[in-house]
């Protein structure tokens, strides 16, 4: 990396992704961020930089892994202001503050509200590609996860009325015969309504469909009679 930016040589901790991370950076410096820019993209990952943590914002979101480089003092809306946004809009996006004096009470703040690290500039390049590496790690798993969530919400959402009924009575330990009578329906109904069900929401067992439901985080009326 050219020497005139912020960092020091170090000896470099990469994570190598399997898929397309993305590494935001905000920071109203444009010498700051384009060393930035320059570092994380020679590392290997993508990156795009904003002026603004307005300008940020108002990028659309997508789902995939990524994580935020924060400058956290910067005119209009601030590091810390959009650390509290980014919690409740993209909670999948690990922070990564700077900052270019140490502030303990703003450091605790931040941490205490889930920034994976604090950087006091200047910081060697490996101290911040260890950082990123990190959070896109823990952005990975989180994204991965509501992936899933979202994909199983959508074979929910394909299930009949009468499908979520059976459902609801499965999951809570009801047999077929214990279902019929409580839907008014014939057992060899509620057999083809379960089969159904147990295909669009690609359950293989009983078990696993117990775990659906649980994950789903369905409303108790749904779970149970």
């Amino acid at each position: 990396m050219n020497q005139t930016s912020l960092f020091c040589d170090d000896e470099r901790t990469l994570l190598v992704p399997n898929t397309s991370p993305t590494v935001f950076v905000v920071d109203d410096d444009i010498s700051v961020r384009e060393s930035l820019e320059f570092l994380i993209r020679d590392a290997g990952w993508q990156v795009e930089a904003f002026t603004s943590a307005e300008e940020f914002v108002s990028r659309p979101r997508d789902f995939n892994p990524s994580c935020l480089v924060l400058d956290i003092s910067m005119p209009g809306l601030n590091g810390l202001e959009l650390q509290k946004r980014i919690a409740v809009e993209r909670p999948d996006m690990p922070i990564i503050f700077l900052t270019g004096k140490a502030d303990i009470p703003m450091t605790v703040q931040a941490m205490k509200a889930g920034a994976v690290e604090f950087l006091t500039k200047p910081f060697s390049d490996g101290t911040l590609l260890s950082a990123v590496g990190k959070a896109l790690a823990r952005s990975t798993a989180l994204t991965a996860r509501d992936a899933e969530r979202r994909a199983l919400r959508a074979r929910y959402g394909r299930l009949s009325s009468r499908e979520k009924e059976v459902m609801a009575l499965v999951v809570v330990g009801k047999a077929n015969k214990e279902v019929a009578s409580e839907l008014g329906i014939s057992e060899i109904t509620v057999k083809a309504h379960r089969g159904n069900m147990m295909r669009k929401m690609e359950a293989e067992s009983l078990a696993e469909l117990v775990n659906q439901a649980a994950r789903l985080r369905l409303p108790r009326r749904d779970r149970e009679t």
